[in-house]
């Protein structure tokens, strides 16, 4: 029964939030306060969000400082160079412009974070994709099936806790998955050039200078100097405009280009390295673990307001500037307490993942490498990282022991769903993701579940060629 409506619960929410019935956080609210009330559980809803709140309440904490963290360097113009850079290399191509997302992304993934490599992505790229009206759901897709893969680095989060689960050592894991996860990386790169080329067949592209100037005195530029034709291509603005319409991104004729506004009051040149230094300093404070995240990005935060804003009515500014982003992801992750709450109390999750278990023929024993990477795509979105790993992995492991797979095999082949897992409705990244992108979550969803689980298949099919699965 528990299992039943497990997957009822989860199936409701999804079909709720990409139909646009219900708001996400609305959702992740009441969808499972009432399957609570229909298990018979409602008593105990309080005990469940009360402990939901309490194992996310850090993340919450990680993100909203996070937020103010970089917001304040993207404000002083810490990474107005990379956005240059981008510029130059994408010269107002679709193509090179979702590609350029997806470099960005994978790149900035190595500090293992992914609400950084989300506010560092959107901000250098969203400007781009407003300006040449670009269907921003390419850049939220590409930007979180970019940083799925790399989420897999031993200090990103899976690895560890595949290694922790089942007392291995992390570089075992990881270092013979290289190849595998180098081919998924790869095929997001070529996913990318393959919506890249889809957004320039329907909008053109602009040249930069073109991008550069005034929004109203900006003339398109086809690829293939085509008419209009409603398809965005051609000089009509009106076609282009509808052409670059897209559920949930708000395109306007108002919204300027101003990602690269060189003469933005809160820009700091003269502390440039000391806000670059900070920044590397807490990357690698991140990495080593010197302290909690949370409280490495509350110091950073108020090391970042003090400096660079040292007369109190500029903090309050910048911290005003940022708190529709802190406000939205911060209600979201209490809201994501609700659902994993109680999906974790009262049993829900446990139930599904033993019938998942259950339901895997006996003939299959010798190859539960396989079961597992096929098994990690669906249970990684559903299901947070930690109740996969710590609750299905050991599991799935003894499972093959009796059939004599290794638990090695077993937690490489756990790595490969995380490329869809990073776009679950259970990472709290995700909410960074859409909120600065200004893409509504069941857009994104509908858009990326799609790719990212053919990501996923791809790392898999690479690592049984390659004989490391």
């Amino acid at each position: 029964m528990l299992t039943v409506l497990g997957f009822a619960m989860i199936a409701t929410f999804l079909v709720l939030i990409m139909l646009k019935k219900m708001s996400p956080i609305a959702a992740l609210v009441l969808i499972p306060a009432l399957f609570c009330v229909a298990v018979g559980q409602g008593a105990q809803l309080g005990d469940y969000v009360i402990e939901g709140v309490g194992k996310l309440a850090p993340t919450a904490a990680m993100l909203m400082f996070a937020i103010v963290y970089f917001g304040v360097m993207i404000d002083v113009g810490l990474f107005d160079p990379i956005v240059r850079g981008i510029l130059r290399f994408c010269k107002a191509d679709p193509v090179r412009v979702v590609v350029g997302t997806a470099l960005l992304a994978a790149i900035v993934s190595l500090d293992g974070d992914g609400s950084t490599t989300f506010m560092i992505t959107v901000s250098a790229m969203y400007p781009l994709y407003k300006r040449l009206r670009m269907s921003l759901v390419v850049m939220t897709g590409v930007a979180a099936m970019a940083n799925g893969v790399m989420n897999t680095l031993p200090w990103g989060g899976p690895t560890a806790r595949a290694a922790t689960a089942l007392k291995l050592d992390a570089a075992d894991i990881f270092v013979p998955m290289i190849p595998a996860l180098g081919v998924g990386l790869l095929f997001v790169f070529v996913l990318a050039y393959v919506l890249g080329r889809r957004e320039r067949k329907r909008i053109g592209y602009l040249t930069l200078d073109e991008v550069l100037v005034p929004e109203t005195d900006a003339v398109l530029v086809t690829a293939g100097g085509g008419k209009g034709g409603g398809k965005g291509q051609g000089g009509d603005r009106k076609a282009t405009a509808a052409a670059g319409e897209v559920a949930g991104t708000g395109a306007d004729e108002s919204d300027g280009f101003q990602g690269l506004d060189p003469k933005r009051a809160t820009l700091r040149p003269r502390l440039y390295w000391f806000n670059a230094g900070l920044t590397v300093a807490l990357l690698a404070a991140m990495i080593l673990e010197l302290l909690p995240i949370p409280v490495l990005f509350l110091l950073g935060a108020a090391l970042a307001l003090t400096v660079n804003f040292p007369k109190m009515t500029e903090q309050k500014e910048r911290i005003a500037a940022h708190a529709d982003n802190v406000l939205n992801v911060a209600g979201m992750v209490f809201a994501a307490a609700v659902f994993t709450g109680v999906l974790t109390g009262t049993g829900m999750v446990k139930h599904m993942a033993d019938w998942l278990v259950g339901a895997i023929p006996e003939g299959m024993g010798p190859h539960m490498a396989l079961v597992t990477g096929v098994l990690s795509v669906p249970l990684t979105y559903f299901m947070s990282n930690d109740g996969f790993y710590f609750g299905v992995v050991p599991v799935l492991a003894e499972a093959g022991a009796a059939h004599g797979v290794s638990s090695l095999e077993i937690a490489r082949a756990s790595l490969v769903g995380q490329a869809l897992h990073m776009s679950s409705p259970l990472v709290p990244a995700v909410y960074v993701l859409v909120g600065m992108a200004k893409v509504e979550f069941g857009d994104h969803t509908r858009f990326t579940v799609k790719w990212a689980a053919l990501t996923s298949l791809v790392v898999l099919a690479a690592g049984i060629l390659f004989g490391i699965i």
